[in-house]
Order: C-alpha cells, then sequence, then structure tokens
C-alpha cells in the first residue's frame, strides 16, 4: 500500500489515465465510452442525480480536495507556512503565478471579441500539486530541500486561490436554504468527531454527516467538490490525518487517474493547429508561459520587499525552477476547464488539449531543470563530502 501513497505513483497513474483517454476516445471504442460515461445514474428515493462522468468529476473528486483541504490546515498550524514570514514569499508567488498567465489568457483571447472565450481566465491559474511532487520524486531526488519546500508550499497556496475560484466564480443560481442546510449538516459533522463510547458510532455519523453535506452543497449551486474542502478543514486534526493516510492509495490509485482518463474523453479535431481558436493557444501559452514569469518576478519581488537573504532563500535559477514545475496545471486545470465551458463542448475539448499541451510542456521543461538542479546538488554534496573526509556514497 505505501506505493499507491507515494507522489511518484500519483503522477505516473495520471499521467497513463490521461494518455489512455485520449487514445480510447480516438479509438472505434471512443463514442461508446463516452456515452457510457454520459448516462445518468440516480441515488434511489434521493434528489441526487448525476452523469457516470459528474460522479467522479463532482463527487469523487470531493475527497480529493478534502486530502488538499487537510493539507492545507496541515501546512497553516504545523507546517511550512505557519507564521506569515514563512508564508509571506510563497504567498506572493502563487499571487504572481494566478495574475500573470490570467492576464496572458484575457490578452489573447480579447482579441477574438468572443465574451464567452473570456470564462476560461482561470483555467491556466492551477498548479497540480500531486503532479508537481511527482515529478520532483521521479527525476529530482537530490533536489535542495529548500526547493521542495518553496513548492510544496506555493502549490499549497495556489490549491487555496482555486478552491476560492471554483467557489466564488462557479456558483450559479444557489440556493441559499441549501447551503445553510450544509452548514448544519457540517456543523454536525464537526460535533461527530467527538469520541464515543459506542464501538464505530462516530464513523457510522461521520460517514452520514459529510454525504449529507455533499449532497446539500451539490442541490445549493456551489461546486460540490468545496464540500470536500470544507469537511477536511473541520475535522479534527489527528483524525484527519489519519483519514488521509487511509484514503490516500484509493486516491492516487483510482480516484485522480478516472477524473484523468475522463477528462481527456477528448477527440483530437482534424484542424491544423493555426486554425485552433484563441482559447486553446491561451491555455498552451498562458499555463508555462504564464507562470514562469508569474512565478519568478512575484517570487523576486517577495524576497526582496521581506529582504530574505538567508541560506535557505529560493532565488535566481531554483526560482525559475520552481516557476517551471508551477506550470503543470493537470487536475485542477481540468476542472476549471469542465466548469469554465460546460455549455460550450467544442470549446471544453480544445481546453482539454490546450492544457495537457501546456502541462506536458512544463513537465518536459520542468523535468530538465529539476534534473540539471538535482544534478548539481548531487556534485556539490560529494565535493563537501571528500572535503570533510567522507564517503560521498554514504
Amino acid at each position: 500500500m505505501q506505493i499507491l501513497r507515494s507522489d511518484r505513483f500519483a503522477a505516473v497513474a495520471l499521467a497513463i489515465a490521461a494518455t489512455l483517454g485520449l487514445i480510447v476516445a480516438n479509438s472505434v471504442a471512443g463514442a461508446s465510452v463516452a456515452s457510457f460515461f454520459d448516462t445518468h445514474i440516480a441515488l434511489p428515493n434521493t434528489f441526487v442525480e448525476l452523469s457516470a462522468k459528474h460522479w467522479i468529476t463532482d463527487g469523487l473528486l470531493a475527497v480529493f480536495f478534502f486530502i488538499v483541504s487537510v493539507d492545507l490546515k496541515h501546512e497553516f498550524t504545523r507546517g511550512e507556512l505557519n507564521s506569515p514570514r514563512k508564508a509571506a514569499v510563497p504567498a506572493i508567488a502563487a499571487l504572481g503565478g494566478v495574475i500573470v498567465p490570467a492576464a496572458i489568457f484575457l490578452a489573447i483571447v480579447g482579441s477574438d471579441y468572443h465574451s464567452d472565450h473570456t470564462s476560461g481566465w482561470p483555467i491556466p491559474t492551477a498548479t497540480d500539486i500531486a503532479f508537481a511532487l511527482g515529478l520532483i520524486a521521479l527525476v529530482g531526488r537530490n533536489l535542495p530541500k529548500r526547493i521542495r519546500v518553496f513548492l510544496l508550499a506555493l502549490a499549497v497556496l495556489d490549491d487555496l486561490i482555486a478552491i476560492v475560484i471554483i467557489a466564488v466564480f462557479f456558483a450559479h443560481n444557489v440556493n441559499g436554504f441549501a447551503l445553510a442546510g450544509a452548514g448544519v449538516s457540517l456543523l454536525a459533522f464537526w460535533m461527530s468527531t467527538r469520541p464515543n463510547r459506542v464501538r464505530g458510532l462516530r464513523l457510522m455519523l461521520l460517514i452520514f454527516f459529510a454525504l449529507i453535506t455533499w449532497a446539500l452543497v451539490w442541490y445549493s449551486g456551489v461546486h460540490a467538490t468545496i464540500a470536500g474542502v470544507a469537511l477536511g478543514l473541520v475535522l479534527q486534526r489527528d483524525l484527519a490525518e489519519k483519514t488521509v493516510h487511509n484514503i490516500l492509495p484509493l486516491n492516487n490509485a483510482v480516484i485522480l487517474p478516472l477524473f484523468a482518463f475522463v477528462s481527456a474523453l477528448v477527440v483530437i479535431p482534424h484542424t491544423p493547429l493555426w486554425a485552433m481558436s484563441s482559447v486553446f493557444w491561451a491555455i498552451v501559452i498562458a499555463l508555462p508561459v504564464g507562470k514562469l514569469i508569474g512565478i519568478s518576478l512575484a517570487g523576486w519581488l517577495g524576497n526582496a520587499l521581506m529582504r530574505n537573504r538567508s541560506a535557505s532563500a529560493v532565488r535566481g535559477m531554483d526560482l525559475i525552477t520552481v516557476a517551471v514545475v508551477g506550470g503543470i496545471g493537470f487536475t485542477v486545470s481540468l476542472l476549471m476547464n469542465e466548469l469554465a465551458f460546460a455549455d460550450a463542448p467544442d470549446l471544453r475539448d480544445q481546453g482539454v488539449l490546450a492544457v495537457l499541451t501546456g502541462s506536458a510542456i512544463s513537465i518536459v521543461i520542468g523535468g530538465c531543470f529539476v534534473a540539471w538542479r538535482s544534478r548539481l546538488n548531487t556534485i556539490a554534496g560529494g565535493q563537501e563530502a571528500v572535503e570533510q573526509g567522507l564517503d560521498p556514497t554514504d
């Protein structure tokens, strides 16, 4: 089970699932598979009815956001973001990594004068924490610790911004009564975290109120994944971390690959690249280029404002390495694309291809930077060990 919890496994599983989704969509079985995932499935005696695809994107993906929120809570209380000074530079860098890609996207699509195109501005703002950390695990085993820590902090803050964007910009016709009911159910969930003498009762209550909270958030018009965020934030710390440990294999081996597969079920159009819409090009450019410029400049500004001159500061080529890896949008970008172009299938399909292309560019370039920086650190560590009379292979 331990291998299923690793960042390396998660990254590889995501890449394989997305590739398989593209292959299947463009095969003779593509139409049948797409039709299957469009089949609606209702929960008996409830108001909940979703297509198989939306059971994955709205239902199962809430588990992924639950894990994200537990990680957020950990970093803000006991991790690398537990003080304003520690959080300042990665927060500024994360903000730059959101503003610049969004600005590049709007600048490119704005020339088309299509108002429906501009709704996709959040798509290139996300960084996939699972893929970014998985890339480091694959090719950056000897990467300096400061780069790993900074990337983790930046990705966590980036996820926080993504959660706010989903909650604010993709909520439609919000039902206040359902949302209030979700709040009451969330309170009951929190109260159920108290130890109970009846064996198994607490677990049953937690599952029951978690499902009720999710259903009411979905019915309210707020995207259902926000329920996962709320549940993760209110769950008692030790219980939350134990829960994440238990469900991480399911998330890495089933939920994220399933989401990548159904999101990548897109027929590649027989259209030359130069004839693709401005949305395609905006995402392809904004993900790798926008993240590189935004994170690098904002990180430099953050270091200057905070007068961060310590040896652990991330700057120069280290900062650029983080910025390039930050262009891997993948999971959250695919979700943003699904939400932004829900009523425009052609744009949604081009958006999927653009996210995969932009993320692939960032994976290749970022992987080269990470491997190069890891190699330099290995050489520097070996030389230091020799100078100290130690065996550098230890």
